[in-house]
């Protein structure tokens, strides 16, 4: 079967046991992972279709989905609104990106949506690591670096990023569907400022981050959010203004922090304020 981007999975299995039963390791899965805890990785690829995810991810999927049957589209809303985000970027001269906690590569990367840029991915799962590095084979535009979104001194330090973006002209760095798991003990403003730090006036950040604002949790996303706090992320819900916090002192970009659904929405885009493209905050920030 045949990667997108051309690669091709190796045809060999490895035997192994998840959850009690025996079945096949695909070539593709690393001899480090283990298969029988689930990954917020791989478990987002399956909401968005993607096939990198193993029998534990697609069983603690199906039980969140149960809880919560809108969070398929929610990661839906979420990739729509970064391919609008970083087409916006790109029509404004942005050709460096770096994807921060990146994740499984599934539809829609960055890559993909501008392939006149220069791409880094960041990311410490292992299978998304993979995953990357064969997607990537033989590209001059994107690369993938194993690294820790958390530790921004140490990520900027990677020679491999140094060679390949010009910090001298404006960068993007995408923090997409992944500061919700970075606790308030770590600092997650801080490591935003941390990357701002290394970048020109003209560069930007692009953030999307789990949350609701002005009522409860719903029983229903209760029940959700206790599935993620199982896994050794968890999830932390914020509100819009703790979102916009993250932004530090960047300015803003039209129309600021908002739900996923109303950051430049296309024409056709549905604007029901009850959809689930409505929960979250999205927003981008430039620095000036």
């Amino acid at each position: 079967m045949a990667h997108r981007g051309g690669a091709t999975q190796r045809k060999q299995h490895y035997p192994l046991t998840v959850g009690g039963c025996e079945v096949d390791r695909p070539a593709w899965a690393p001899d480090d992972v283990d298969l029988d805890r689930p990954s917020v990785a791989r478990v987002y690829d399956f909401f968005l279709g993607g096939s990198h995810n193993f029998a534990a991810d697609r069983l603690f999927a199906e039980r969140a989905i149960e809880a919560m049957p809108a969070l398929p589209e929610i990661a839906r809303a979420n990739r729509d609104f970064l391919r609008r985000a970083v087409t916006w970027l790109s029509e404004r001269g942005i050709r460096q990106f770096v994807d921060l906690g990146s994740g499984i590569p599934t539809v829609g990367n960055v890559h993909e949506i501008v392939p006149d840029a220069k791409v880094v991915y960041v990311d410490n799962d292992a299978v998304a690591v993979a995953h990357s590095r064969s997607l990537l084979t033989g590209r001059s535009d994107a690369i993938i670096i194993d690294a820790d979104l958390r530790k921004p001194v140490d990520v900027l330090a990677d020679p491999r990023l140094r060679a390949f973006v010009d910090f001298s002209e404006p960068v993007a760095f995408l923090f997409c569907a992944v500061l919700h798991f970075v606790t308030d003990a770590e600092l997650p403003a801080s490591i935003v400022a941390g990357y701002v730090a290394a970048a020109v006036p003209g560069s930007y950040v692009v953030i999307s981050h789990a949350g609701i604002d002005n009522r409860a949790l719903s029983a229903a996303e209760d029940e959700a959010l206790g599935l993620y706090r199982t896994t050794p992320t968890g999830l932390v819900l914020r509100t819009r203004r703790e979102v916009e916090s993250l932004f530090g002192d960047l300015a803003l970009v039209e129309p600021g922090v908002v739900p996923p659904g109303l950051w430049r929405p296309e024409p056709d885009d549905p604007q029901d304020p009850d959809s689930p493209r409505m929960l979250g905050s999205v927003g981008v920030g430039r620095r000036d």
